[in-house]
């Protein structure tokens, strides 16, 4: 079973960037599709960011297009976030969720990913 574990979240000014990690661990998660979502405070869990299991294809929520880019380095089991021009309302937790089977297609619902992991919390300030 794959686990994952986030981090690079912290507190930031609008305008600026931050670069969230998704390190794996167990088997290796090459052949599966990755995703990131957020959770802001008082409201449900929803997509940011979604990729294959090469990472040539990806899929972005409109919130964060041209703003966000997820990628993923197989080599070092690890999926990245890179996020710029952070504003107040990218304010929440964002989780690292990986689908169970190998080369499945990547999805914006929560439910098709069965790994989380715990999440990191990332803070806009105006």
């Amino acid at each position: 079973q794959v686990q994952l574990v986030e981090s690079g979240g912290g507190l930031v000014q609008a305008g600026d960037s931050l670069r969230l990690s998704c390190a794996a661990s167990g088997r290796t998660f090459g052949s599966y599709p990755m995703a990131w979502f957020r959770q802001a405070p008082g409201k449900g869990r929803n997509f940011v960011a979604a990729m294959n299991w090469s990472g040539l294809t990806t899929d972005y929520a409109d919130s964060v297009k041209g703003r966000f880019t997820i990628s993923r380095d197989n080599a070092k089991n690890t999926v990245y976030l890179q996020m710029n021009s952070l504003k107040p309302e990218d304010t929440a937790v964002y989780y690292c969720a990986a689908r169970s089977e190998s080369y499945a297609a990547y999805s914006r619902q929560e439910n098709d990913y069965s790994v989380w992991g715990q999440g990191t919390q990332v803070t806009v300030s105006s």
